[in-house]
């Protein structure tokens, strides 16, 4: 069997993450092209994965319709570029890994399912905590009904005091115009993950949140614009020097740092908090995303879930209680514990294998890129 031909369209964070899969896996696929209108982004792309320079475009649109002859197309450009590309590449018959969110309006995503299901392709959204091998063991438990029948869940997004500054207070998510609101643009993974373990469609949602900290409000006294400028620096866990800094000293070149800049230096590093939107101070931002919320849902089956969103914790893995009417679960990430009604003993079950420890979420961004893959290969969509 041939090896599926990528496009990669945003070569950005998520782009790289997945197309990595085809240097580990050439004989399963390989990228043909890429578009990115960010220069020295598209020159380290192409030089990762060796593509002559007609393969590598700043603008989708210039992408010939027949060379490089490709099967599929990694689209994973920001959020609200994903509509008019995902429509015109559906019609060329391209099959489509779309990152999610599938856009940032329901018209856009009607769009996008019509273009899809006219061109008869393949279209899978990067829900990427469904494929873990942590959701995978949980699912198959829940399937056996080792719990019996689940009647709640408590399920918690603890997005972290510093994620939350770097990527919704100062960086591209901030502000609902220019992206999203905060369950499609963050937790869009958890209202999906909660879906695929009841198993049962929604049919009822009521939702509280607001952005309560990181307003003008609360800028403390004397506080500066920027945080290399501020004399409060040492007495706020929001800075941006502390944030950033700490990691750099600990020989971090990746994320979050290469958002900052295309070269993980101490001397670009101060030149772009001096200069950049992620050197501001938090309380001064044009943010207006909301840094807590809660959903409560009710599905089809009459199960409930109990859902949390919020800024302030340490950042770490989500967390879940699941009750059922035989036992209950509790979950990290990684570990299960299985409390059994019946016995009164627990189990704990360590899911990590080795995709946890080379692919981000918890191995689900190779685990999806493989199911993309073998769906692409075999051309079927199940």
């Amino acid at each position: 069997m041939q090896p599926v031909r990528l496009i990669v369209i945003g070569a950005g964070s998520r782009g790289n993450a997945y197309s990595d899969w085809a240097l580990r896996n050439p004989s399963r696929a390989r990228v043909v092209a890429v578009a990115e209108p960010r220069s020295i982004w598209r020159e380290r792309f192409a030089a990762r994965h060796s593509l002559p320079p007609a393969a590598c475009h700043a603008d989708w649109r210039d992408i010939p319709s027949s060379e490089p002859a490709a099967d599929a197309v990694l689209l994973t450009t920001p959020d609200a570029l994903h509509v008019d590309p995902a429509v015109a590449l559906a019609a060329r018959g391209y099959h489509l890994l779309l990152e999610k969110p599938m856009a940032t309006t329901a018209e856009d995503c009607r769009r996008i399912v019509e273009a899809v299901e006219q061109a008869g392709i393949i279209c899978a959204v990067c829900h990427v905590l469904r494929y873990t091998a942590y959701t995978r063991r949980l699912k198959s438990l829940l399937d056996e009904g080792v719990v019996g029948d689940i009647v709640s869940l408590r399920h918690l997004e603890p997005v972290g005091y510093w994620h939350q500054a770097h990527s919704f207070v100062r960086g591209n998510w901030r502000n609902e115009a220019e992206s999203a609101f905060m369950l499609l643009a963050k937790s869009c993974h958890d209202l999906d993950w909660l879906r695929h373990i009841v198993g049962s469609p929604c049919r009822s949602v009521s939702s509280f949140g607001n952005l309560k900290h990181f307003t003008p409000a609360n800028r403390p006294a004397g506080a500066a614009d920027r945080c290399l400028d501020c004399e409060l620096a040492d007495s706020c866990p929001y800075a941006a020097q502390k944030i950033y800094g700490q990691r750099l000293e600990q020989g971090h070149q990746g994320w979050p740092l290469d958002v900052l800049m295309t070269q993980v230096t101490p001397d670009n590093l101060e030149q772009t908090l001096r200069e950049g939107p992620y050197g501001h101070c938090v309380y001064n931002c044009d943010n207006d995303v909301v840094d807590h919320q809660v959903v409560n849902l009710e599905y089809a089956n009459g199960t409930t879930a109990a859902f949390t969103m919020t800024a302030f914790n340490r950042a770490r893995a989500r967390q879940t209680d699941i009750f059922g009417t035989r036992g209950e679960i509790n979950g990290d990430g990684r570990y299960l514990r299985l409390f059994d009604f019946l016995t009164a003993r627990t189990t704990e079950i360590d899911t990590a294998d080795e995709q946890t420890a080379v692919s981000g979420h918890g191995g689900g961004d190779w685990e999806l890129m493989t199911a993309f893959i073998d769906a692409v290969s075999h051309k079927d969509p199940g």
